[in-house]
């Protein structure tokens, strides 16, 4: 009896949510400009010379204790156009200055993990990326 209720607690406490968008904040020290970069898994966003890539996004559920974690690729494109990674690793919101990409011109961190309304998962990526068409005249 008490082994089943350790299992269910054990079970409540590990439960992971998986989502498909990865929030940052990101730093332009040159103008003092705060960013916010909403980015999809496995996809790449550019932010000044920082080419940023998340590859998984978790958030527990609301009853627990928050602990939103991202790992995500950070590469700096250098001067010479080559690309060169700085950052490879897990980022905790709840952490920021713990596990943030501290650079000389750019910062950047998590703050949250989110889905996309709708549920869209990762495999209908490709119908969101499509360009909309003019609105229609017809009535």
């Amino acid at each position: 009896m008490i082994l089943a209720a350790c299992g269910v607690a054990g079970e409540a406490w590990a439960q992971q949510i998986k989502n498909n968008v990865a929030v940052f904040a990101a730093l332009d020290k040159v103008t003092a400009r705060i960013s916010s970069l909403e980015i999809k898994m496995d996809e790449t966003v550019q932010f000044g010379a920082l080419k940023v890539t998340p590859r998984i996004c978790y958030t527990r559920p609301p009853t627990e204790a928050p602990k939103t974690s991202v790992f995500v690729e950070v590469d700096e494109i250098t001067l010479s156009g080559e690309s060169q990674r700085i950052f490879t690793g897990w980022m905790f919101a709840q952490s920021p200055g713990l596990h943030a990409v501290e650079h000389p011109v750019f910062d950047l961190w998590l703050t949250n993990c989110k889905t996309l309304s709708g549920g869209q998962s990762g495999a209908s990526r490709e119908n969101s990326a499509r360009p909309t068409s003019a609105p229609s005249n017809n009535r």
